[in-house]
């Protein structure tokens, strides 16, 4: 047991988080419902936040900017192996450049962070049009 509890402190067998999006194309001013996946690791973890950036990249993706952030505080914890989902519900921007357009591209950054841990985290592009 003090094995698996150090192993997820370091990164093995921790909890993780999935955004699932109904599609990954999206209009502008468009209202979109989906849910985070959170799937138990190992070991029972104390959940502290979960944090959601949507990030628009350029061309060749090496510079970011934050669009917009949503921060869910969760005092829970996740037992060994549970799996729950939390709903995400986010209105995309009216003023945004559409994807493509001079090479933009936007991604959905996800953190799930414990009360001890590594956190996890999960990527999700989408296209604006």
């Amino acid at each position: 047991m003090i094995l698996r509890k150090y192993m997820s402190l370091i990164g093995v067998g921790s909890a993780k988080i999935d955004l699932v999006l109904p599609k990954n194309s999206f209009k502008l001013g468009e209202l979109l419902h989906g849910y985070f996946f959170l799937e138990g690791g190992i070991i029972e973890q104390k959940l502290k936040r979960v944090e959601c950036d949507l990030v628009m990249l350029d061309n060749n993706g090496k510079k970011e900017k934050i669009i917009d952030s949503t921060t869910v505080l969760k005092s829970d914890s996740i037992k060994a192996e549970e799996r729950n989902k939390l709903a995400f519900t986010y209105r995309i921007p009216e003023t945004l450049p559409y994807s493509n357009e001079n090479g933009v591209r936007y991604l959905f950054k996800t953190k799930l962070t414990f009360d001890q841990g590594v956190e996890s985290y999960d990527e999700d592009y989408i296209s604006i049009c």
